[in-house]
């Protein structure tokens, strides 16, 4: 766990230096952000624990000490086995109302630091945030990282429209980003601001005000930046925070609601493209009188009208293109729906798999250690991180294939787990067998039987 805690401190860094924070509020956020990284450490712990036990045990002679009093290995197993089905239990409620809370924590938390002295959080080549403005530099360097260059700023107006845009070739921040007034000073650059007219012909003749400029002083207030109530939850919904019960009626939801847009979308579109819009002549044809074919096709061919053919030709390509365009946007929306689903459904299915993961890595690792019987940090470790690495990253393939509906998000939840499955059972069976870890003798033995009988002595 401190491996892990260490590792999210410095992934986050970003978020916490620079800000002024006392040692609590780091603390409060390592704290509130720990429960998320039970469902890894854990089966990893356990795979090691195990391994580490059991290849002491049997590097040590005692399981053949047990053996010799009549105790096989899987009676010897079955105390602990119980034990890890109760942490499987156990990490599914954790999971369920622990790491949910931790969420709503963690989450609103980085929110609000966010929002806390965002002048320092300026960064080369990205728009920063600065309340009712965004600032872009290109880059920063002098004493301090005062000195910048090719600034673009957007400033929204009262009415929180981005109306005013400034670009300047330089840049320099006379204060500094932890004053509560925040002084930057620009050089020869221009103002540009879209002026709001009462009508369209206003507008249209007076559409922007432009003002060149060879030094601009701007004084931002922070001030109000820094009044950030840090203990302030608005975000209290995400698919992470909710309980197995929550998001079966959140998926149901959505589901119903996905399936509702699409019926709707898929009639809305076929009223609106799929009509005749050239009146059907009256013959005798095997089509429907509403079919395409004829009312948009044969009757187009039979017009004797044939100048209106590059006219009509040009629209319909027009259509097609706007079609093609609507069928593309309402894709990306509709994927962006169906992701959402995934991710709740794959959030809801993990509470569950991490019971299974549990037992079936303590099998794992307790049968492994008995075979190789080693115990100590040296082989078990290595051993430990292959078959975790292996676990984790399949999982993780498998979801970010189930996010845009690649697999099925149940199918990507549980394959992990599917794939420990057998090498569980497998190894228990070996280890309760005393046999090796592989039985090569199937390869080996009918080598041997060919070089014994082609390249054997002669007498």
């Amino acid at each position: 766990m401190l491996i892990f805690v260490v590792q999210t401190f410095w992934l986050y860094i970003d978020d916490l230096a620079g800000k002024g924070l006392d040692f609590e509020t780091i603390f409060k956020f390592l704290i509130y952000f720990t429960p998320k990284l039970v469902p890894i450490v854990l089966p990893l712990s356990i795979l090691l624990a195990s391994l580490m036990t059991f290849g002491t045990l049997a590097e040590n002679y005692e399981f053949a000490a047990m053996k010799s009093s009549g105790i096989s290995l899987i009676r010897g197993m079955s105390g602990l086995f119980i034990v890890h089905i109760m942490i499987g239990i156990g990490s599914y409620y954790f999971s369920n109302y622990v790491i949910t809370a931790g969420e709503v924590k963690s989450f609103n938390l980085r929110r609000n630091l966010s929002k806390l002295k965002p002048a320092i959080a300026i960064r080369e080549g990205v728009f920063n945030d600065l309340g009712q403005m965004s600032i872009k530099v290109k880059r920063k360097h002098g004493t301090e990282d005062r000195l910048l260059e090719e600034v673009i700023i957007h400033e929204k107006t009262d009415d929180y429209k981005n109306r005013i845009v400034i670009k300047a070739k330089k840049g320099e921040l006379k204060s500094k980003t932890t004053d509560a007034t925040l002084q930057l000073v620009l050089y020869d650059g221009n103002r540009y601001e879209e002026i709001k007219g009462t009508n369209y012909e206003e507008q249209r003749r007076f559409p922007h005000a432009k003002v060149h400029f060879e030094e601009y002083v701007m004084n931002i207030d922070l001030s109000k930046f820094n009044n950030v109530d840090l203990n302030e939850q608005n975000y209290t919904t995400t698919y992470r925070m909710q309980k197995v019960d929550q998001l079966k009626v959140s998926i149901d939801t959505m589901e119903r609601d996905f399936q509702f847009q699409r019926k709707v979308f898929s009639d809305n579109f076929i009223k609106k493209n799929y009509r005749g819009q050239i009146k059907a002549l009256d013959y005798k044809e095997p089509f429907e009188n509403d079919s395409l074919v004829r009312a948009n096709v044969l009757n187009f061919l039979l017009n004797s009208e044939n100048w209106k053919i590059s006219q009509v030709a040009e629209q319909s390509a027009s259509d097609i293109r706007s079609i093609i365009r609507n069928l593309e946007n309402k894709k990306k929306a509709f994927f962006i729906y169906q992701k959402a689903i995934n991710l709740h459904k794959m959030v809801m299915l993990e509470k569950l798999t991490l019971i299974f993961s549990c037992i079936f890595l303590f099998l794992i690792g307790a049968s492994l250690g008995a075979i190789i019987k080693k115990g100590g940090l040296g082989l078990p470790m290595v051993l430990s991180v292959i078959i975790f690495l292996s676990y984790h990253y399949i999982g993780i393939f498998a979801k970010n294939a189930a996010e845009d509906n690649s697999i099925d998000p149940s199918l990507a939840s549980w394959i992990s787990t599917m794939v420990l499955a057998p090498f569980a059972f497998y190894l228990t069976k070996r280890a309760s067998a005393d046999a090796g870890f592989i039985n090569l003798d199937i390869i080996t033995v009918p080598i041997q039987k060919i070089f014994s009988k082609y390249l054997g002595s002669k007498s």
